[in-house]
């Protein structure tokens, strides 16, 4: 088991992938209402080493040397904000250099793209996956919840930024919550600011699980055909479903029969899979996101966070 590195995992965006973790838990420029790791502990815009750079190097070089199957990409992602660690572009570095032919993916709030030499250090990417949920300032405090210093403006002006330097694929993630996002005068300002950034796609997507408060829920499809129809922009698409991950090759029967047979035996916190199975917490989403979407399973939400069991059928 690495420390660093986990899948691959099945993507519904981006296949079989090889997920890089560089931020510890929870780390972030963002305490979002909807995310499925948990609450941010760590609110914060300072960017520095925060894992070393030398040790996720070497589990890289291991993994490489150990003629393990090629991911279809290297991913950025994991319990944090991993733009925040400086050493983000000389990772990327080794990537090109040691396995040139596999992309390379970003998955970032892009709240930090203000900074000159962030963006520099995307630049080699091949694609950078921002996500860009409200534009008006109450309903950007209201779901995303963000370090004191960041303000909407900036945020965008980040992003725009951004694409005019760089010349690889930018899928803009938008993530809706009924009544807290989805006002009709939320998704005419998101429309204006999608039209100054210009990404590639965008990836309109809702909640498979529960987030870090109660009575949220996801948009139907419905309610989220009619924000596409809003925005009015050929690249919009709804990110497919959890449960199309099954078609994945990277999608492991062995690991999905694993997660029920340990909550069938008592109910755990996504931690507590993490910490049984030896699995990284993104890698458990995944399976919980399919499992779940099959009713096969039950969510109970208490003190110590939110558990899992599974269904009496």
């Amino acid at each position: 088991m690495y420390t660093y590195l986990f899948g691959p995992v099945p993507s519904r965006r981006l296949g079989m992938s090889l997920g890089i973790d560089v931020i510890p838990k929870k780390i972030c420029s963002l305490d979002c209402v909807y995310c499925e790791v948990g609450k941010t502990t760590k609110l914060t815009t300072t960017r520095k080493e925060y894992m070393s750079l030398s040790k996720i190097e070497s589990e890289l070089l291991d993994y490489f040397e150990n003629n393990n199957p090629d991911p279809d990409y290297f991913t950025f992602s994991g319990y944090g904000e991993p733009t925040l660690n400086t050493g983000i572009g000389s990772i990327i570095e080794l990537l090109k250099a040691k396995k040139p032919h596999i992309p390379i993916a970003v998955l970032t709030n892009g709240t930090l793209l203000y900074d000159k030499e962030l963006r520099k250090s995307l630049l080699k990417a091949d694609i950078v996956l921002p996500s860009l949920d409200a534009v008006l300032p109450d309903s950007f405090q209201k779901i995303n919840r963000p370090a004191k210093d960041i303000t909407i403006e900036n945020y965008i002006d980040g992003l725009v930024q951004f694409r005019n330097e760089y010349s690889g694929k930018i899928y803009l993630e938008v993530f809706i919550l009924p009544d807290y996002n989805d006002s009709d005068e939320d998704i005419i300002a998101l429309k204006e600011a999608i039209e100054r950034i210009r990404p590639d796609k965008v990836q309109i997507n809702t909640l498979d699980r529960p987030g870090t408060i109660e009575n949220i829920r996801p948009a139907t499809r419905e309610e989220l055909n009619r924000i596409v129809k809003i925005l009015d922009n050929k690249n919009v698409e709804i990110t497919a479903a959890a449960p199309q991950r099954k078609n994945i090759i990277s999608y492991r029967k062995d690991a999905e029969a694993t997660i029920i047979e340990t909550i069938s035996r008592r109910p755990c916190t996504l931690d507590d899979l993490s910490h049984i199975l030896g699995l990284h917490v993104n890698e458990i989403n995944k399976y919980l996101d399919v499992i779940e979407a099959e009713d096969k399973i039950e969510v109970i939400r208490q003190d110590r966070g939110v558990f899992y069991q599974l269904k009496n059928k």
